[in-house]
């Protein structure tokens, strides 16, 4: 905490006075260190590349042909609830927070209310709430000290279930907890009459399933990212029963539940027991067997919909970074054939109670989330919304993004996604390895927002590796990174550097690295190993010693995190975890580092941040510092979120764009 408290007390660099004066301030909530004024000028060239507004699907009305969508309307902070009455109809606005709202469900049978969750400035304290629809008086459902977890509804009657799991809020220096879960009934009308069902051990309990006539809760009790289990709750005794794996089975591997069979005769799972990948399964409560559905598609099944009459099932297939919808009928369990989609990745899907229309999105390099519906009867798929592209800009003429390939230390292939300039751009071009969180995450063909200005107005290319660790390419490239494995993943940066210095098109001497989360370890991790290959880099939220991070995560991710990372309480672990941290090799970073944080993120806490800034600016090494009071684990507010990537252009002119005249834009003269 030492290091907070110094950098704390620091004084905020002063904006050199105000907008009207050539400046953008920086707004309450942020606190700026070492950061130099950002010229209006530098603010009018990129802020076109902020405003691009998408659409996600949230749900169905259970009764009308309407969708609940989440979406940022025109001049708003974060994503809302809204209400789309028909195809490219006007949006109605639900919800107005200064914290955004994306998750909802509305009551099952005549949709007179919904139930929605929010925490609040970044803190992922879900609390639930009702929303009247007919007065929009909102009214809260749970307790602030629990996280709340929505499940699913009963069918009989209009009581949904909820898992709660206590706080220690180890980020404003909480008390330490060994938390388990609680699964509760809840009449939403009546939320003081909540019912307990279960008292369940530890915490990754979550979403799950309810039979048809209201006996059974099959629910995923998740372990690790190579390891989860389907439970069955009997939900007039609270019982839980182990379902998948079945006790005393040798087997460990992820188990998801999806649905019932219509017939009560078999609960659809996703798993990857019988292979590399996860697929589509039904498991048979008479034989105990599992019937394979996907095993001829050799990829992930990362979503499945069930629709509400259990005579269908729509699948995400996740192929090598792009996802594919494809159908399968829930009775012969053999796949349907899907009309041709609008290009790109499907990034949702979902049935309509009543017509068993399929609502689905999707997106590419051309465009954010566009809502659709798909008719399975007359095969037409029909456009609900429109996303918005700011005027002057045309994201159909962005290029494609493609595949990368390069071999590792050890002979393995990794893969990544490559977002190349226009050709306009001539000369070799400088890049940014962009890594993604998780480390569990993906790289994968989709829309960049704010990012494209990078591409399309300077002219870098970007590169978002998915290293040893990333899922969607089968679940040992999922474990090559734990534990005394990590700097492996490092390891395959240092070889994509090599692949870049082979690229005809590509400038080996002006890399930049950057990430969030587990991507902000690694942008450390490159500057630490790769400090004469790299220009500089960008730590977002990120991890800087596994030790202290293991230590003040909160208390319900500890466990789940040392199954990645190593047990910091094992000596041994505990001094490799030392050896290797970004810290305690400081003074090996010697490139220029950004640094982003919020300071309520219960996942990375804020001092992994401060301790970082800290220790690399007391060897001289230039260090740039935002912190955002009212954000977590990355910012959700566009306000401070363009703040940073305003900064982010800056610090991208500073260390790799002066070769070719790029600090123009501090004057305002156009980019070449």
């Amino acid at each position: 905490m030492a290091a907070a408290g110094l950098l704390s007390a620091a004084c905020s660099t002063p904006p050199a006075s105000s907008p009207s004066a050539g400046t953008l301030l920086p707004n309450e909530n942020l606190f700026v260190q070492g950061i130099p004024p950002i010229p209006m000028s530098l603010v009018r060239q990129v802020e076109q590349y902020t405003n691009f507004r998408g659409h996600g699907f949230v749900e169905w009305h259970p009764q009308k042909s309407e969708m609940l969508v989440t979406h940022r309307k025109a001049g708003a902070n974060t994503a809302q609830l809204f209400r789309a009455t028909a195809p490219l109809a006007p949006l109605e606005q639900l919800t107005d927070f200064a914290d955004p709202v994306r998750e909802a469900t509305y009551e099952p049978t005549d949709g007179r209310y919904l139930v929605f969750s929010r925490s609040a400035d970044g803190n992922e304290a879900n609390q639930l709430y009702r929303l009247d629809l007919d007065t929009r008086k909102v009214s809260l459902l749970t307790d602030p000290d629990e996280r709340h977890g929505i499940v699913d509804w009963l069918h009989g009657r209009s009581e949904l279930l909820v898992t709660s799991v206590p706080l220690d809020r180890t980020a404003q220096e909480g008390t330490r907890a060994n938390p388990g879960t609680t699964l509760w009934l809840i009449d939403p009308l009546r939320p003081e009459a909540r019912r307990k069902l279960a008292e369940l051990p530890g915490p990754g309990w979550f979403g799950g399933a309810v039979s048809r006539d209201d006996r059974r809760l099959a629910i995923t009790r998740y372990r690790s990212a190579t390891e989860s289990q389907v439970w069955l709750i009997d939900l007039a005794t609270g019982t839980p029963t182990q379902l998948l794996p079945a006790k005393g089975e040798a087997v460990k591997a992820t188990h998801f539940p999806i649905g019932f069979k219509r017939d009560g005769s078999g609960l659809f799972v996703v798993s990857d027991r019988a292979g590399e990948f996860r697929e589509l399964m039904l498991h048979d409560f008479a034989s105990g067997g599992l019937q394979r559905i996907t095993a001829h598609i050799p990829w992930d099944a990362s979503g499945v919909a069930l629709s509400d009459d259990g005579a269908q099932i729509a699948v995400r297939m996740n192929v090598d970074g792009r996802t594919e919808l494809r159908i399968f009928d829930a009775d012969s369990l053999r796949e349907r054939p899907v009309p041709p989609l609008p290009p790109g990745s499907v990034n949702s899907v979902g049935f309509h109670p009543a017509t068993n229309r399929l609502a689905f999105a999707i997106d590419s390099a051309q465009g954010p989330n566009q809502l659709y519906a798909l008719d399975a009867a007359d095969r037409t798929v029909q456009p609900w919304t429109r996303p918005y592209v700011p005027p002057g800009l045309d994201a159909a003429s962005f290029l494609p993004q493609r595949i990368v390939r390069w071999t590792s230390f050890d002979g393995r292939e990794i893969s990544g996604v490559l977002s190349p300039p226009p050709a306009r751009f001539t000369g070799k071009r400088p890049v940014v390895v962009l890594v993604h969180g998780g480390p569990e995450g993906q790289a994968s063909l989709g829309f960049l927002g704010r990012w494209n200005y990078l591409i399309n107005e300077l002219g870098v290319a970007i590169i978002e590796p998915n290293v040893r660790g990333s899922a969607g390419y089968g679940k040992t490239f999922l474990t090559l990174d734990n534990g005394f494995q990590r700097e492996d993943a490092v390891k395959d940066l240092g070889n994509l550097l090599d692949w870049i210095a082979g690229q005809s098109g590509l400038d080996a001497s002006r890399v930049l690295v950057a990430g969030g989360s587990y991507g902000g370890y690694m942008s450390l991790a490159a500057s630490v190993h790769y400090a004469e290959r790299i220009a500089g880099a960008i730590d977002i939220v990120g991890i800087s010693d596994f030790v202290t991070f293991l230590n003040n995560t909160e208390s319900y991710r500890r466990d789940l995190r040392r199954v990645e990372y190593g047990d910091e309480r094992d000596p041994q672990m505990r001094k490799f975890l030392q050896r290797i941290s970004p810290l305690n090799n400081a003074e090996k970073i010697e490139k220029p580092l950004f640094v982003v944080q919020g300071r309520n993120d219960p996942r990375v806490p804020w001092t992994e941040a401060e301790q970082i800034v800290e220790k690399v600016r007391a060897n001289g090494v230039p260090v740039w510092y935002l912190r955002a009071e009212n954000e977590g684990h990355g910012f959700a507010r566009k306000e401070n979120a363009d703040y940073q990537f305003y900064a982010t252009v800056l610090f991208l002119q500073e260390t790799l764009l002066k070769a070719e005249g790029h600090d123009r834009l501090a004057t305002g003269a156009p980019p070449p």
